[in-house]
């Protein structure tokens, strides 16, 4: 077991690690609160890489590595949604009147946000 003491040094080598064989790779966070010390090790069987860190520096940097490691892990990239050009609105022409979205009907027998109604209490007699 290898610790590595650079931050960059170890993204990278995690990184390779599981790009040279993603079957085989393992990924695992220990966090201890009582000695606010985290402790991240990565292993194929054959080579095992760690990093451990007291300082809460490193939380950032520790978060992006997760999803990038994820985002391998499950073979999922972020991908922008293409841009749509916009297109100019159409005139709304003088037959059709206007009607604003607020003016949509609504079920009233039904509870609006799907709760349940109450029940009206029986009278004593």
């Amino acid at each position: 077991m290898v610790y590595i003491h650079a931050w960059q040094e170890y993204q990278d080598a995690a990184e390779a690690l599981y790009a040279k064989s993603p079957t085989t790779t393992r990924y695992c966070v220990k966090w201890k609160s009582s000695e606010g010390k985290l402790v991240l090790k990565i292993t194929d069987n054959t080579t095992c890489i760690k990093f451990k860190t007291y300082s809460s520096i490193f939380l950032n940097r520790f978060e992006a590595l997760n999803l990038s490691l994820m985002e391998k892990m499950q073979n999922h990239r972020k991908v922008e949604p293409p841009a749509v050009p916009e297109e100019p609105m159409p005139a709304a022409s003088a037959a059709e009147p206007a009607v604003p979205s607020s003016a949509t009907p609504i079920a009233s027998g039904a509870p609006a946000a799907g709760g349940v109604k109450k029940k009206k209490p029986k009278k004593k007699k």
